[in-house]
């Protein structure tokens, strides 16, 4: 019998395309997909898109049973005590928040707004990127799934982790990763013709990029008028002598060798290469006076900036094959 996936917040962006891959999986069953404001209709009123007709219900952790694979698609700080309790009764859980990314239970309040209910579950929860930390996954009861743009950055700089310094990130994003509820900043007629910066120096990504590179980062995001795609342009100072450019490029071959959803490419990425897809796209490049180099990440920031990356996780904690269901 296949392993049962719910969907917790199924009617977002994320969750509902969440919903739509495990729907049509050949090795998982979806179960449970709930909404709040749109509990009632069915996921093919919400985003016909994806022909998932199924019913949205009322979230109820009594659905669950123990042994379920779960994934929760709500905002920051909504997650936490509902991924608490689905622990607690025996459940498996992917969690595409933000609630269980950072270990450092110290800094929620500063970064996110809240006191973290479950610290615990914080130092438990394991980092949801297989590239780095794909054995851990597979034996998890919690993963916390990457944020967009901590994904595209950290997949760009990963080879260099631990010789690298004063990096840099400039990343561009689509209005989908704002999610579904509209807002002035995202609204067609301010984001169309129009690239913003926004959040400098403030954030809430930059200390997940900083936990997982272990170094110190500095990251502005910009609003571009696209609906989905994810570019992270990161500069970066080497510690150690500068390689020739063929044996840098060659270095990110190997490393990502077995990696099925990292393409090491030729030349900087573009967004639509990427697009409605589980890839991720990274390509490095020195700096010609030496000492600096310039690498590039680009994914679909609701494929393997989220949905995407949540099935994949959850493949591996089914024992499943990484790739099923996403090629």
């Amino acid at each position: 019998m296949a392993p049962v996936v719910h969907v917790f917040g199924a009617a977002g962006f994320a969750g509902a395309q969440l919903a739509a891959l495990v729907d049509r999986h050949p090795g998982l069953e979806l179960g449970v997909i709930t909404a709040r404001g749109d509990a009632g209709r069915r996921l093919v009123e919400v985003a016909p898109e994806y022909r998932v007709d199924r019913l949205l219900e009322p979230p109820d952790v009594a659905s669950v049973a123990a042994g379920d694979l779960v994934a929760v698609a709500y905002p920051h700080a909504e997650a936490a005590k509902l991924v608490a309790a689905l622990i607690d009764r025996g459940a498996r859980v992917v969690d595409v928040s933000a609630d269980h990314r950072l270990h450092d239970a110290t800094l929620y309040p500063q970064v996110y707004g809240f006191e973290h209910p479950r610290p615990d579950l914080l130092a438990e929860a394991v980092y949801g990127l297989p590239e780095r930390h794909r054995e851990a996954i597979r034996g998890a009861r919690l993963v916390a799934n990457p944020g967009c743009f901590p994904e595209a950055s950290i997949l760009a700089l990963l080879p260099l982790a631990g010789e690298i310094a004063d990096v840099v990130i400039d990343a561009k994003s689509g209005v989908s990763g704002a999610g579904r509820t509209p807002t002035d900043t995202v609204h067609y007629s301010r984001a169309a013709d129009n690239v913003s910066p926004y959040k400098v120096y403030a954030h809430r990504h930059r200390p997940e990029m900083e936990q997982e590179l272990g170094v110190e980062v500095t990251f502005t995001p910009h609003l571009v008028p696209v609906d989905r795609g994810l570019l992270a342009t990161c500069y970066a100072r080497l510690l150690g002598d500068a390689p020739h450019p063929d044996d840098l490029l060659e270095r990110y071959r190997a490393f990502y060798a077995g990696h099925p959803f990292v393409e090491v490419v030729e030349q900087p990425p573009g967004m639509r290469a990427v697009q409605r897809t589980n890839y991720a796209q990274v390509h490095v490049a020195l700096d010609p006076r030496g000492g600096r180099i310039t690498a590039f990440g680009v994914l679909d920031n609701i494929g393997k900036g989220a949905a995407g990356q949540a099935v994949q996780n959850l493949n591996l904690m089914a024992g499943l094959p990484e790739t099923e269901g996403l090629d």
